[in-house]
């Protein structure tokens, strides 16, 4: 047996993933554990997880990896902070010391937290981590290769290819020219979170006009043909380590940045729409040009521009390849996995076959519970329960429930790896009624209103409702597609006149609870022979009521990391208007639990800083 233990720490959502003999036995985001969200700090909780999954302790290890070049980076840091001097001392002096006693002692620190693993330790650069993680597990025996993200070592974007066991990059494009740090200088600006709230400013835009689109082009961004660019750091303070953008950056789009959790405004939707618009282009024109020098029909995409579902399914729809695969923990945390395969393959050399529909095993790679665990607790707690023999009698009642209206937390089977619930840690709704989507936002999640909810569509339905092909897969929600004209409802007179959030009012579909406002939904499509229970319950839900899909959206609240175990689930159900909880076979209805008035949720909430 050969086991490697891939690490990811130190910038954001650090993890740890475990291949042995090439196969994935387990991966998880140290946020999970330490209930931290985005926790940057060493993954020891999910580097024990790992280990605990496989039976195993470190000293039986053969490989550690580390997904990027600590060293590398810091010459990259240390050389921007020079080249800007003296401005950002301060954030020199601050971050300095911090960097060197976690990334330049990491081989002291890896063994310290890996007791007994005294073997070498395998630094690839970030971007092969990100191109390992995209080709390895896809489905593709060649394909080409495209990752995007903030900054690495000193690249921002690199392309190559993949064939069999190995990947090559050829080209790339360099700090501080970058998209990433491009799309989270607006987040910053829009009142969002940098490496959080870009999915929000993602989900903001169709709300706005891209009326700034020439003005990113003419000062911001020099975007060539070929996807490459070049941005005008006059307009930016990021290398200096102080914030994203500058005094010029503020004049030019009408005064300084939204203050965060402050009214959203006309502009800000605005930003949104167009730099996402610019954003999409940059990602087309790239998949373009590498597919005229690479020849590839296939593309696998990584790094953490590619967790922009809408410009995934605009490389999908428009672009020239046959076939896409985006991996699901495209940000940081995939590059544990990346490394781990990196080492498996490129390092050792051991052959690889490609996988059907992929080699990610659904991406449930976290830890389970298990029936006599989630019983014990249960009892313990005093909790009133029903438990089901089988999956049709579950999957029967609570599809019912799910039809009259119900909102279900939905907790099976193992955790998912990546930043999306894909029904293992999931709530769950009607995507028939209009209501939810509010509901949902406001009671349940404590979230922004203007923010989108995905369906959860059977695999073979998906096309009946979404501008699909019949072959088409997007089992972890990294692609988006238009709800087809057939599902469509023509806009009322009052309807036409909305603007900005007001938009959220019009119901534009007969599925209006996961219809976006520009009529797109972020697609998980969905079958029993991969998802398990969760495809049972929807069959059961098409069973029921002609309607294929339910609204699926991750089991937390804002600024919580998703749910780990049946406690963390318990308690979120308490704190929050669901009406019912499922725990594996266990469920539970709220009016029947000790104490049944809703709770209030502050306390809950005060847990969990804003994201």
């Amino acid at each position: 047996m050969a086991a490697i233990l891939g690490i990811s720490a130190f910038y954001h959502d650090a993890a740890a993933a475990l291949v042995v003999d090439g196969d994935l036995v387990a991966a998880a985001q140290e946020e999970r554990f330490t209930r931290r969200k985005h926790d940057a700090g060493f993954p020891a909780h999910a580097v024990r997880y790992c280990l605990d999954e496989a039976g195993i302790d470190a000293g039986a290890l053969d490989y550690v990896g580390f997904y990027d070049k600590p060293l590398l980076k810091f010459d990259r840091l240390l050389d921007t902070y020079l080249s800007y001097a003296p401005r950002g001392f301060r954030s020199f002096l601050r971050f300095v010391p911090a960097w060197v006693r976690q990334k330049l002692h990491l081989p002291r620190e890896i063994a310290r937290r890996c007791p007994g693993y005294d073997r070498q330790i395998v630094f690839p650069e970030h971007h092969e981590s990100h191109a390992a993680s995209a080709f390895f597990p896809s489905p593709f025996r060649e394909a080409a290769i495209l990752t995007f993200d903030g900054v690495g070592e000193w690249a921002t974007t690199t392309y190559g290819v993949g064939r069999g066991n190995r990947i090559e990059l050829t080209h790339e494009i360099r700090f501080p020219h970058s998209i990433g740090l491009l799309y989270s200088a607006f987040t910053s600006f829009a009142g969002f979170r940098v490496n959080s709230g870009e999915y929000k400013l993602m989900g903001l835009a169709p709300y706005g006009e891209p009326k700034y689109v020439d003005r990113i082009r003419d000062h911001l961004m020099d975007l060539r043909s070929d996807g490459s660019f070049r941005l005008n750091m006059d307009y930016f303070e990021y290398c200096q380590g102080l914030k994203m953008t500058s005094r010029k950056f503020e004049a030019l789009f009408g005064g300084p940045p939204r203050k965060p959790e402050g009214p959203i405004t006309e502009r800000e939707m605005d930003l949104a729409a167009s730099i996402q618009a610019v954003t999409e282009e940059a990602m087309l024109r790239a998949a373009t040009h590498v597919h005229a020098q690479t020849g590839m029909r296939n593309l696998a995409l990584a790094g953490g521009v590619a967790l922009n579902c809408v410009g995934n399914g605009r490389v999908l729809r428009e672009g020239p390849f046959d076939n896409v695969w985006v991996q699901p923990a495209a940000g940081d945390a995939g590059g544990a996995l990346g490394v781990a395969l990196f080492i498996w393959h490129q390092l050792l050399g051991h052959g690889r076959e490609p996988r059907t529909p992929d080699a990610q095993q659904g991406s449930l790679l976290g830890p389970r519970a298990t029936d006599d665990g989630v019983r014990t607790f249960l009892n313990d707690a005093g909790a009133p329960y029903e438990e089901f023999p089988d999956d049709g009698s579950l999957c029967d009642a609570v599809a019912d429930l799910l039809a009259r209206g119900a909102v279900v937390g939905w907790f099976q089977g193992r955790m998912e790896y990546g930043p999306r619930a894909l029904g293992s840690r999931s709530i769950l709704g009607d995507a028939r009624r209009p209501e939810m989507q509010s509901l949902m936002n406001r009671k349940i999640k404590f979230r922004e209103s203007f923010r989108p909810f995905a369906p959860a569509v059977l695999r073979d339905r998906a096309p009946d409702f979404f501008e699909m092909r019949p072959d088409e897969d997007s089992p972890y929600m990294t692609f988006t597609a238009p709800v087809r004209d057939g599902h469509r409802l023509a806009p009322d007179e009052r309807s036409r006149g909305l603007r900005g959030l007001d938009k959220l009012k019009a119901v534009r579909s007969d599925v209006p609870a996961v219809t976006h406002v520009d009529y797109s939904a972020r697609i998980q499509t969905v079958d029993a022979g991969r998802q398990g229970r969760f495809g049972k319950l929807l069959r059961a839900f098409e069973a029921k009521t002609g309607c294929p899909m339910l609204i699926n959206t991750s089991f937390n609240v804002r600024g919580e990391p998703i749910v780990c175990t049946p406690s963390e689930a318990y308690r979120c159900f308490r704190a929050t208007a669901m009406d019912v909880l499922v725990l594996e076979r266990f469920l539970l209805r709220k009016e029947t639990q000790p104490g049944a008035s809703p709770a209030s949720a502050d306390a809950y909430l005060a847990e969990f800083a804003p994201d």
